[in-house]
């Protein structure tokens, strides 16, 4: 008799574990076929589409660079690891409330909130003190990075006045482009009324390329509106026969 309970609880257990695994299961397939999420800032795990330029980036620039320099696997192709926003607010010395509005603007036009900066030493020409605040910055990654080169590109750049197209000297020479912009109020989600001045920001676009003309053709062909080069001109006894 006491064989057979034992028997009983094994079978029971048995089931119960298959029960367990089985709804792992259904609950692992069900999160892969909703799509990808994104980590907001309290923990919370939602939904979120892939980005329209990271999309492109692995349909259309990893076959492109592919084809052109002959690489046989996609992991060798250059790629986007991080972008750096920076804004100094040299107004936050004498009103703080300078501050809060930058990283607010920031927070808005990023959708991450932004890291306080302060001041590493004391330069009195300047009026700085060591640990004074002086400036918002935010490093966006993955999905977010993607979503906000996107909206760089696609929105924000054109909305400069008498733009001409970027300056192709803002490389650092290790595959790292450095924007600046004048004003804020070319995102659109800046209100301008609310705003209380115009700023100018520093974005960093990190790549691994390692080189700057890599890094080159995979901003341009990401979308990024480089200046073309001048055509030479053509040597005078060439024109003159």
């Amino acid at each position: 008799m006491a064989e057979k309970e034992k028997d009983q609880a094994a079978i029971e257990k048995a089931k119960a574990k298959a029960s367990a695994a089985r709804k792992a299961g259904l609950e692992a397939k069900a999160a892969k076929t909703a799509g990808p999420t994104m980590k907001t800032s309290d923990g919370r795990e939602v939904k979120h589409s892939t980005p329209r330029l990271k999309k492109a980036y692995r349909e259309k620039v990893v076959p492109f660079l592919m084809e052109e320099h002959g690489y046989r696997n996609p992991f060798q192709c250059p790629r986007l690891l991080k972008v750096v926003v920076n804004i100094g607010v040299s107004e936050a010395r004498d009103n703080v409330q300078m501050l809060d509005a930058a990283r607010e603007e920031l927070a808005m036009i990023t959708g991450q909130w932004p890291q306080l900066r302060r001041a590493q030493k004391s330069i009195s020409n300047f009026k700085l003190r060591e640990g004074m605040p002086i400036g918002v910055r935010v490093t966006l990654r993955g999905d977010r990075m993607y979503e906000f080169m996107d909206r760089l590109i696609a929105t924000a750049i054109p909305r400069i006045r008498d733009f001409r197209g970027l300056e192709a000297r803002g490389f650092d020479g290790r595959g790292n482009y450095n924007l600046g912009l004048r004003e804020q109020l070319i995102f659109p989600e800046v209100n301008v009324e609310k705003s209380p001045k115009q700023r100018g920001m520093n974005i960093t676009v990190v790549t691994d390329a390692g080189r700057d003309d890599m890094a080159f053709e995979l901003l341009r062909a990401l979308g990024m509106p480089f200046k073309q080069p001048a055509a030479k001109a053509a040597p005078k006894e060439a024109v003159a026969a």
